[in-house]
């Protein structure tokens, strides 16, 4: 399992720019060479060039896991039609409807289950459960409602900021079936989803992550 310390855009904050899952990796269509083929060969997806919402953030505005894509309503319907046309066949794409747009920082998802942000309206938790065919859980993570912003899971491992008790870690591993643990990015960012692209076979970090970051990384998602 390869860990690597990367840039995109001169920026450490590389987890805003992305989505990944065990298969492929989407990107902003002027991302350079170099770094889509850092990415594929680390996380051994095949990489995917989409923009949404007319941004590059595709890490802020998109959620999902193996199974299916959430995107915000303000998403483009040529947008919507392009990533259909790439991925379609082998994924659920849908609009989520809810006035929040910012998906990547309210659904904390792997492909067994998904923590779901109490800012999203439960008229929508439905369909979230069916797009992502996974369980879903409505609550914050030590007081944040942002949790894909705030946690990273991966199949193998969930990351945390460390503003958790004890107690809501071990409620985490509970409900995960993961090893749990907290951790930070790029030399403290609580921020986890900003700083990281990873799934079960590797991972992208921003490049100012220290070496003990690193440590705690590898012993969540490849211990």
């Amino acid at each position: 399992m390869s860990v690597q310390k990367s840039l995109l855009y001169g920026n450490p904050n590389i987890g805003v720019y992305a989505f990944t899952n065990e298969s492929i990796t989407l990107l902003p269509p002027n991302v350079p060479e170099k770094n889509i083929v850092e990415i594929s060969e680390t996380l051994r997806t095949n990489i995917e060039l989409i923009s949404i919402c007319e941004s590059p953030l595709i890490g802020v505005f998109i959620a999902g896991n193996s199974n299916g894509l959430l995107l915000p309503r303000f998403a483009l319907e040529h947008e919507v039609r392009v990533l259909k046309e790439k991925i379609g066949e082998a994924y659920n794409i849908e609009i989520l409807p809810s006035l929040r747009s910012a998906l990547g920082n309210l659904i904390l998802t792997n492909d067994h289950i998904a923590v779901i942000s109490p800012l999203i309206e439960r008229d929508f938790l439905k369909l979230i459960e069916d797009v992502l065919d996974v369980e879903v859980v409505v609550r914050s993570i030590g007081g944040s409602p942002l949790v894909g912003s705030i946690a990273y899971v991966t199949n193998r491992g969930l990351l945390v900021y460390p503003l958790v008790t004890d107690e809501e870690l071990n409620e985490l591993r509970d409900l995960f079936k993961l090893t749990v643990d907290v951790g930070t990015v790029n030399k403290g960012s609580i921020f986890l989803g900003t700083g990281l692209i990873a799934n079960s076979k590797g991972a992208i970090v921003g490049y100012e992550t220290t070496g003990p970051e690193l440590l705690r990384i590898h012993q969540v998602f490849f211990s």
